[in-house]
């Protein structure tokens, strides 16, 4: 049983800082609970920013940036947000389909020739981005963290590799691979890094805080990660050996954001760091179809196509049905709001950033303490629903 079903909350501790407009209170106040909850979860520093038809009506933050409790969370606190970066990852990608760059039903060799290794000649771009392509982790060569900083190393890598199955017949989630795929697309059909392409065309047009690299400069805004109190238990949930791949090849230490080489390289499947009013201003500009304070992301068009589900296979490593999109996970099981139109990204540990366009919502939500599941945290389902019972 999770240990979220046992817990006993106490009296908030930290004080909250920011607002809610009239009629979120209830938001502000499960908020706060998180930072009570006397189990694995209970929160040391976080932010929650909600956008509702292209205005802030939550923007929170408490607590502090490390495991010490010496240094406050600020509203600008930045934070590793882990898979919560395939979302800004995935967007860079519509964005280029958006300008006629590439087609979701490309091949992704039509881009990057050397990818035709092996048998991946039809692997389509929507297929890799909907965890089909048959590369969830590295195969043939042992793999490091360290490799990870180089990127022209990691993608040879993967261009070399054999599928584990026929690209299209199974899905199973691209833990870290996701993004040096999606990156070197943007990166082939923009001439530019994956990083300096969400800082030129999202990050810095729509004055929102998400880095796929971090600059040094912002180093003391960065909070610590604190890894979970209770590790997942790999060989007791019976992976198959595709999910198994996306896991071990290397396995990734879920402190390793703490060094600053890690927030240096360029991991667009795991290393984003966000605040919550950055991610919150992404997704609130993807909720309004496409644009955000006079800044255009891309078109209502591109937002449905980005959104259009891809598989409704059950995925092997998360064991039920994410019913992928073009990157983004949509809303089956209901962790984004009980809109099923609704789509986003989670994070290890518990960060989101998700849009529902029906309620034009677009909310963000990052901490440092990171939950004891691999998938899946109350923390964030309990926001999330108070958000749209308060709508």
């Amino acid at each position: 049983m999770s240990s979220s079903t046992q817990r006993k909350t106490r009296a908030p501790i930290v004080a909250i800082e920011g607002t809610a407009a009239p009629g979120f209170e209830r938001v502000r106040d499960a908020f706060a609970a998180n930072f009570a909850r006397g189990d694995l979860y209970e929160d040391v520093g976080a932010s929650l920013c909600v956008y509702r038809d292209g205005r802030a009506i939550v923007d929170l933050w408490g607590g502090h940036r490390d495991a010490a409790r010496t240094r406050p969370w600020t509203r600008d606190t930045l934070i590793n947000v882990w898979s919560t970066t395939k979302g800004i990852a995935a967007l860079a990608v519509a964005m280029l389909a958006d300008r006629g760059k590439l087609s979701y039903d490309d091949p992704v060799a039509k881009h990057w020739p050397g990818f035709a290794a092996n048998g991946k000649e039809r692997i389509t771009i929507a297929q890799a981005l909907s965890h089909q392509g048959g590369l969830p982790g590295f195969t043939d060569e042992a793999t490091s963290v360290e490799d990870f900083y180089d990127w022209n190393k990691i993608t040879e890598r993967l261009a070399r590799q054999r599928p584990m199955w026929e690209p299209g017949t199974k899905n199973s989630y691209h833990a870290m691979t996701y993004g040096f795929i999606a990156g070197e697309i943007v990166r082939r059909v923009s001439g530019q890094q994956p990083g300096r392409f969400v800082r030129e065309n999202i990050a810095v047009p729509l004055d929102a805080e998400v880095f796929i690299g971090l600059p040094e400069v912002f180093e003391p805004r960065v909070a610590e990660t604190i890894k979970p109190a209770a590790a997942f238990d790999l060989a007791a949930m019976k992976l198959p050996p595709e999910a198994i791949a996306a896991l071990t090849n290397p396995a990734v230490e879920a402190d390793r954001p703490n060094a600053r080489a890690w927030r240096a390289a360029e991991v667009p499947a795991a290393n984003g760091h966000a605040t919550a009013l950055g991610l919150a201003r992404v997704y609130g500009a993807v909720a309004g179809g496409g644009s955000l304070d006079s800044v255009r992301l891309l078109s209502p068009e591109a937002i449905t196509r980005m959104s259009e589900v891809q598989t409704r296979r059950p995925d092997l490593m998360l064991g039920f049905e994410p019913c992928w999109a073009m990157g983004f996970a949509t809303n089956k099981i209901g962790v984004y709001g009980p809109n099923p139109r609704a789509f986003g990204h989670s994070g290890w540990g518990g960060s989101f950033g998700c849009a529902d366009p029906d309620a034009k919502v677009g909310i963000g939500y990052v901490m440092n303490r990171m939950g004891a599941d691999l998938v899946g945290d109350p923390r964030a389902k309990a926001l999330c629903d108070t958000i749209f019972e308060s709508l």
